[in-house]
């Protein structure tokens, strides 16, 4: 009988997630004015030490309203690596902003931080900065440049539940600081996000901005353009029902990246995964792979060989400033950044579910010899 395949990702549901969704049901709660909403935000805001949380409908959205809120618009720059998601180039792109793409860290992935103060110019107004993969950026000398020239702080953390930069939690960073609960994070609604703030002002164009900018007063009539980015009480039930259990999934998390370290050792041409650096012990929201110059393979030649033998992979993001259709936009001409480049080329990601079982990881990690070698 042939093995059954193994995901890439997938979500635990077996805490109160039934019961939660039982009562929206009997209750008859099921839009965004239910009271699991109130409760997932609160909840929320309190687990990464932020004053105030809005649940949107998805991580993208969570990024659009912040960009939005903080004002960002036409003739202001967005710095952001290049290497992540397309959603954070989209938001600024949205509010009629400019992207400058960073270079990576080849260590940790991350942002480098150092090529930072070179991109500021007299048009700069915010950082982007994206906690990648299970390590978090190098936020000192970023919130200590943000200082000096007087520029807003957009923080996503949505690859960040649970973990901590100095003892501080990702997502309290930034002036405005995104999530998102997609199946694949740490804490999922299916689809949902959320936007974290400490100033009660921007808190409250956040939630106007998610609300189609209805008034108090006059809910038909409207000042300024606003989106349907709600987020439901069925979503919202979900939603707390896993956060009650994010240490329990945190510590299985790292359980998972700390067997693979083990059996993935000594595999030749492969860099793993940064166990712990000085400011951070890595979340392994993903287990990443970077095969190395001298490897044989590059990253679809390795994922193929992986998907043969049953294993789900995932590539690692492609840089924005090669990214096609922002280049027909007038984007990133002419610029390279290697470390990014190298990343998008020769990295991927194998399974890492919470709770993955021994025998998985065994079998995971034999086929990853068998196509890698050693």
């Amino acid at each position: 009988m042939a093995e059954s395949f193994i995901p890439v990702s997938t979500p635990r549901l077996d805490g109160n997630e039934k019961r939660y969704l039982a009562e929206c049901i009997d209750t008859g709660w099921i839009s965004s004015e239910g009271p699991f909403v109130r409760r997932f935000e609160e909840g929320f805001a309190r687990s990464v030490d932020r004053a105030s949380g809005v649940a949107v409908c998805n991580g993208t959205a969570a990024l659009e309203v912040a960009v939005q809120a903080l004002g960002l618009g036409p003739g202001d720059e967005v710095i952001l690596p290049s290497f992540t998601i397309i959603s954070c180039v989209g938001a600024i792109l949205r509010a009629g902003a400019t992207p400058v793409a960073a270079e990576s860290d080849p260590r940790t992935w991350n942002m480098d931080v150092t090529s930072l103060e070179a991109l500021v110019t007299d048009r700069t107004r915010a950082i982007m900065v994206v906690h990648t993969y299970g390590l978090p950026v190098d936020m000192d000398p970023v919130l200590d440049l943000a200082r000096r020239r007087g520029l807003f702080i957009i923080e996503d953390a949505a690859e960040a539940h649970g973990l901590t930069y100095k003892g501080r939690p990702c997502g309290s960073f930034g002036d405005m600081s995104c999530f998102s609960f997609y199946p694949n994070k740490l804490i999922t609604t299916g689809e949902g996000g959320m936007v974290l703030a400490d100033d009660p002002t921007l808190a409250e164009r956040a939630r106007s901005l998610r609300n189609l900018c209805f008034q108090p007063q006059q809910r038909f009539v409207h000042e300024e353009l606003g989106s349907n980015f709600r987020m439901t009480n069925l979503q919202a039930a979900v939603g707390l029902a896993q956060l009650e259990r994010r240490e329990e999934f945190l510590a299985q998390k790292r359980a998972v990246g700390a067997r693979y370290q083990e059996l993935l050792a000594g595999l030749p041409g492969v860099r793993l995964p940064v166990a712990k650096t000085d400011t951070a012990e890595n979340a392994y929201w993903v287990f990443g792979l970077v095969l190395e110059p001298e490897h044989p393979l590059d990253a679809p030649a390795a994922m193929a060989g992986l998907a043969e033998r049953g294993i789900g992979t995932r590539p690692f993001f492609f840089p924005m400033h090669e990214q096609p259709v922002l280049r027909r936009l007038g984007l990133f001409a002419g610029q390279n950044l290697p470390v990014a480049e190298m990343l998008a080329r020769r990295g991927f990601y194998i399974p890492c579910s919470v709770g993955l079982g021994e025998a998985e990881l065994q079998r995971v990690a034999e086929a990853c010899r068998a196509v890698l070698g050693g």
